[in-house]
């Protein structure tokens, strides 16, 4: 069976349905402080942005989330500055991570990482000039080791805030005019903890919005986001945006950071990866229209198909039915039977397996 078979109007079925009543909750009215978000000369609207995810928003989880609507900027996966000039040099070719950025929908952010103010320069001015990204955003945040132990990069450099502003201050110049903007944690340790003066030294040298994890780096993502911490940060900032990032995970979730927070806009992560359809409920309840209902059981898995046949696009059905292991295991997230599901779907190797186990396995 092809894949393209087994999918059939799978992309159909990815679009929200019109025709069921509203779920509970939802507002009668907008809410009259929720503006559009202003980064340099783009206008976000609504100011609800997608969040960089390593090895998960490549561009088929991107047009996944453009497919339903909602995300007022998306981004890709975060690039390695250094990795992209050896590919280009010695391979004449771009990383997977910039897959589709040349060609897809704007608005649109490419985050970058590295501790090299030049190379992050270089690398920075090929985005805004040749691939015309709408923004490029640098990564002060990821707490991996691999990149914060082994390459000195991500939340590592929190603890070093005159290098971040060497960084910012080049590919803001490098960039120009298109903007740049930095995503940081609260501190490398909770005994450590520096984000406003970080915040701004960033604003300092140029950047043109901030987004805070309510997390140190030494928190991962154990316990839950402090959005005390991200707020009490903007009254430190004189001229560029705020955007709240962590645990948001429902519509009443993004309408409480908005109603008690000093935030400017919100950034959704890890909890659209098992619901893309998130942003769309959100845009809905911050216009004061009707939210749409999730997708039913059959939807999400022929959604799920849909998903899986970009992938297998891009990378053929051996690589793209590996990749898709985890995404699989997103869709099934919370629902009765998942444990099976992941259980199955993590030993797939061909399409034949894999749509054989969504049809069986997934979650009814």
């Amino acid at each position: 069976m092809s894949i393209s078979n087994a999918i059939g109007n799978a992309s159909q079925a990815s679009k929200l349905p019109a025709d069921k009543s509203p779920v509970e909750g939802s507002l009668s009215r907008p809410l009259p402080h929720i503006k559009p978000l202003h980064i340099g000369p783009l206008v976000v609207d609504p100011p609800v942005l997608q969040a960089p995810m390593a090895g998960f928003t490549n561009y088929a989880y991107r047009q996944i989330v453009r497919e339903f609507g909602g995300a007022g900027l998306q981004a890709t996966e975060m690039v390695h500055a250094k990795g992209f000039l050896w590919l280009e040099r010695e391979e004449d070719d771009m990383p997977d991570r910039l897959w589709g950025v040349m060609e897809e929908a704007r608005p649109l952010a490419v985050q970058i990482w590295d501790n090299d103010p030049v190379t992050l320069a270089e690398v920075g001015a090929k985005l805004a000039h040749q691939y015309r990204v709408s923004v490029v955003d640098i990564n002060f945040g990821c707490p991996v080791r691999q990149v914060t132990e082994k390459a000195h990069s991500g939340s590592y450099l929190l603890r070093c805030p005159e290098r971040v502003g060497e960084i910012v201050a080049r590919v803001v110049a490098a960039c120009a005019p298109t903007p740049v903007t930095a995503k940081i944690r609260l501190g490398c340790t909770r005994d450590t903890i520096n984000a406003i003066e970080v915040a701004q030294i960033i604003e300092q040298a140029g950047a043109a919005a901030l987004t805070v994890h309510g997390r140190t780096a030494q928190d991962f993502f154990s316990g839950s986001a402090d959005w005390d911490r991200i707020s009490e940060i903007k009254q430190h900032l004189k001229r560029i945006p705020l955007i709240g990032n962590g645990d948001l995970n429902s519509v009443d979730g993004v309408l409480n950071a908005f109603s008690r927070y000093a935030v400017d806009g919100v950034m959704i992560a890890r909890a659209a990866l098992n619901k893309p359809w998130l942003f769309k409920q959100v845009q809905a309840a911050l216009s004061g229209e009707p939210i749409p209902p999730d997708p039913t059981l059959e939807e999400e898995r022929a959604l799920l198909l849909h998903h899986y046949k970009l992938v297998c696009e891009r990378f053929g059905p051996n690589k793209g039915t590996v990749l898709m292991r985890k995404y699989a295991c997103c869709y099934a997230q919370g629902r009765r039977g998942a444990r099976d599901f992941r259980t199955q779907v993590a030993h797939v190797a061909t399409a034949a397996e894999f749509i054989d186990v969504v049809e069986r396995c997934f979650p009814r």
